[in-house]
Parts: structure tokens; sequence; C-alpha cells
């Protein structure tokens, strides 16, 4: 079974950037589509980002769009979300996971290790 492991957050000030990197071990993902997940204090695990196994047909969640950017690097099994722009509302503990194809938002795997995010007024 594939191991997530989600790092790079910390804490900036409103407006600031941070790039996020979920490291896999054991198998690969490369041939499955990703996602980037967040979970507020007293707020549900919302659906963030998500790309497809080729690089292709990235899908932002409203709230993230045009300010976050999803990639990956199938070589060193590493999925990026570059975000910019941040703001308060965007502070959270962040996921990457496994997901379908054909439906970013329905994780696959098991829910690794988080990165908090900070974003300071």
């Amino acid at each position: 079974q594939v191991q997530l492991v989600a790092s790079g957050g910390g804490v900036v000030k409103a407006g600031g950037s941070l790039r996020l990197s979920c490291a896999a071990s054991g198998r690969t993902f490369s041939n499955y589509a990703m996602g980037w997940f967040r979970q507020a204090p007293g707020k549900e695990r919302e659906f963030v980002a998500g790309l497809s196994w080729s690089d292709a047909n990235p899908l932002y969640a409203d709230s993230v769009k045009g300010r976050f950017t999803i990639s990956r690097d199938n070589a060193k099994n590493t999925v990026y979300l570059q975000m910019n722009s941040l703001k308060p509302e965007d502070t959270a503990v962040y996921y990457c996971n496994v997901v379908t194809s054909s439906d970013y938002d329905r994780p696959l795997g098991s829910w690794g290790q988080g990165t908090q995010v900070t974003v300071s007024s």
C-alpha cells in the first residue's frame, strides 16, 4: 500500500506563497489521479485540487481557483501544490491522496500525514 506524506507547510502572511509536496513511499502512484484536500479546525475535510495520472485536466475548488496550481512528477513519486495569494481562510491541515480518475473528490487511499498551513491576517 502506498504511503503519502504531505510536507512544506508553515506560517505565512496573507498574500504570501507556499509550495506543498506530497511524497509517496511504497508503490508508485504514477498510474493514479491525485488530489489535495484540507481540513480547517471545526470543519469537514474538503477537496482542494486534483490531477490526472497523465498530468492533464487539473481541477480546482472554486475557493482556490486562480491561486493554487497542482502538478506532479511521476518519476519522483511526488505531487505538488503551489499556493499563491494566500488568505487567512486557507488555514488548514493539508492532505494528499489517491483519487478516482473520473471524480477527483473521491479518495481511494487511507489518510496519511498532513501538513499545517497557517495564514495570518
